[in-house]
């Protein structure tokens, strides 16, 4: 199963003229709701890392930003954890 939500890339001519072919091959393609930031696990991701994690010096400029996120996606899974419970 391929999950996908509704980008412009994933509603494309491209894609849709794909569908058949790909449900032949026994491939399902889940689409998201145009709308459903809870279903898409980056947008979890992202909403942690920008609202739990990444500390507020982070902001100064691009390069401590870019570093910042780098750090938390180094380290995600050992001190970064999203618990769902």
């Amino acid at each position: 199963m391929i999950v996908v939500d509704q980008s412009s890339i994933h509603t494309s001519g491209i894609i849709l003229d794909k569908l058949k072919e790909w449900s032949e091959r026994g491939i399902t393609i889940f689409q998201l709701p145009p709308y459903s930031p809870e279903l898409n696990l980056i947008e979890i991701l992202w909403r942690f890392i920008k609202y739990q994690w990444i500390e507020i010096d982070a902001y100064k400029n691009w390069q401590t930003f870019v570093v910042s996120v780098e750090n938390i996606l180094r380290q995600f899974g050992k001190n970064y954890v999203i618990n769902f419970v």
